[in-house]
């Protein structure tokens, strides 16, 4: 089950207005976007690049939301197709949902035993990377997109392994990354194998590159006052929406009104662990 992420957070810094109209760029389950559509008589436009999630709320038909399967990066050209305008607020919750870990069956998880896909939608899989990419290119994946410290050896024994046979599971990667790391890694506090799957997922996705892009197009389809959100799991995504309100702060553009990232309770953490990396962050457009 999806469970929205620092939802009263979200809220309180969206700041909904009673006729305003918003963008929800990672759709997901429809939490964030169905608290929003209590709260305004506007609407919402919903971008869900899935299209196994997207099929599911689409069939809902919540009043007041214009769903569209797309990439939050097409997110300016969607909203000109559908007449979308006077946007008061977007929010972004970037990275995977629970779906694809508990249900998808593509990859995301690293406790079962699924094919290497890893894609919201279509295109490269993991498996094209771990089977045809070179070794140097696996290596700067892993290094860049997943900050693992044993990047080299891993893309090493990955290469190794893949002359005997192709790669085609989650679990034999599994099993490649604890082979070619030391024991004590196998007993961190995170899962030895979460950092190569982030890095290949992150790549299969293109999803720092899309976050990048989608941001300024954003900004420029909100309102004056109008409020930017936007929610991140890992230290790259973070950095990303970080130096951009930096940016557009210093250039008079946008005033950040969460000086330090909001990060959820303990509270939430407990009832929902996934959240426990989360921050948010937002700004108001001048």
């Amino acid at each position: 089950m999806h469970i929205p992420v620092l939802l009263k957070e979200v809220i309180e810094y969206l700041d909904i207005k009673p006729n305003g109209n918003y963008i929800d760029c990672t759709l997901n389950g429809g939490g964030h976007t169905r608290e929003i559509l209590k709260r305004t008589k506007g609407k919402v436009l919903g971008i869900e690049i899935d299209k196994e999630i997207f099929e599911k709320i689409e069939k809902e038909k919540i009043e007041r939301l214009i769903p569209v399967n797309d990439s939050y990066v097409n997110i300016k050209k969607i909203a000109e197709e559908k007449g979308f305008n006077k946007v008061q607020g977007i929010l972004f919750d970037i990275g995977m949902s629970s779906y694809h870990v508990d249900e998808a069956e593509r990859g995301f998880s690293i406790n079962k035993d699924e094919p290497l896909i890893m894609n919201y939608s279509t295109g490269l899989t993991a498996e094209e990377i771990l089977n045809e990419w070179k070794e140097d290119e696996i290596e700067k994946i892993l290094k860049e997109y997943g900050e693992e410290e044993f990047s080299r050896k891993i893309a090493k024994k990955i290469v190794e392994k893949r002359k005997l046979g192709r790669i085609k599971s989650t679990l034999q990667l599994v099993s490649i990354i604890k082979e070619a790391t030391p024991g004590w890694y196998h007993h961190s506090r995170t899962h030895f194998a979460t950092r190569t799957f982030q890095a290949l997922r992150i790549k299969v996705n293109n999803e720092l590159d899309n976050f990048r892009q989608a941001l300024p197009e954003a900004l420029s389809l909100l309102e004056k006052e109008g409020r930017l959100v936007a929610i991140s799991f890992h230290s790259l995504e973070d950095r990303i929406i970080k130096e951009f309100l930096k940016e557009k702060d210093k250039s008079g553009e946008v005033r950040i009104i969460t000086k330090k990232p909001i990060v959820p309770t303990d509270e939430e953490v407990n009832l929902n662990p996934r959240s426990r990396s989360s921050k948010l962050r937002a700004a108001i457009k001048i």
